[in-house]
């Protein structure tokens, strides 16, 4: 592998060093993601290859690296821009499924939960009590790529309203997107 690495000029070893490290962390990153959903299947099969890449770059960068510590570096700095990018991804996936809590006036709990049902969503109400007044609590499992759409949806029915937004596991039951 040496005569190979030698064979390479600098610049390129430094560039194939920093972009295969960005797509390894970044594979890390969704895997985690994947696993941490209840996806372990894909998750095993992401960091399989994960490990291969992981273990050849690794390779690449000790390879004399007394000689030419700058791989360290940049290796470092792909490392870093890997987990911003990966995070990156794993937001525009949107993988898995969020618990969102609204806690509305009485008066609107009715035509907002209809609203909602009306977007494909499954709404459990909840009648409350607040300070003040009588409240509804919404309760909803949604994919975590609608959340800001239904939280637009809720907005536009109560601007002071309480929004709470958890990540979950998986769902089993249910109506709508939940595992079965």
């Amino acid at each position: 592998m040496s005569e190979v690495l030698d064979a390479i000029h600098p610049l390129i070893l430094y560039i194939l060093i920093f972009v295969v490290k960005i797509i390894e962390v970044a594979m890390a990153v969704v895997r985690i993601v994947l696993i941490t959903k209840g996806e372990k299947v894909k998750g095993a099969v992401i960091g399989f290859f994960e490990v291969i890449i992981w273990v050849i770059l690794a390779a690449t960068v000790l390879t004399n690296v007394t000689d030419d510590p700058f791989k360290v570096v940049v290796y470092s700095l792909a490392f870093a821009i890997g987990n911003y990018l990966g995070s990156m991804i794993e937001a525009k996936l949107a993988l898995g499924t969020v618990s969102i809590q609204a806690i509305v006036k009485k008066v609107q709990g009715k035509d907002l939960s209809k609203a909602l049902r009306t977007q494909g969503l499954a709404v459990t109400a909840v009648d409350a009590y607040g300070r003040d007044d009588r409240k509804e609590i919404l309760y909803m499992h949604v994919p975590r790529r609608k959340i800001q759409k239904t939280i637009n949806t809720i907005k536009s029915f109560q601007k002071d309203v309480v929004i709470t937004v958890n990540d979950i596991r998986p769902v089993y039951g249910g109506h709508g997107i939940l595992r079965k």
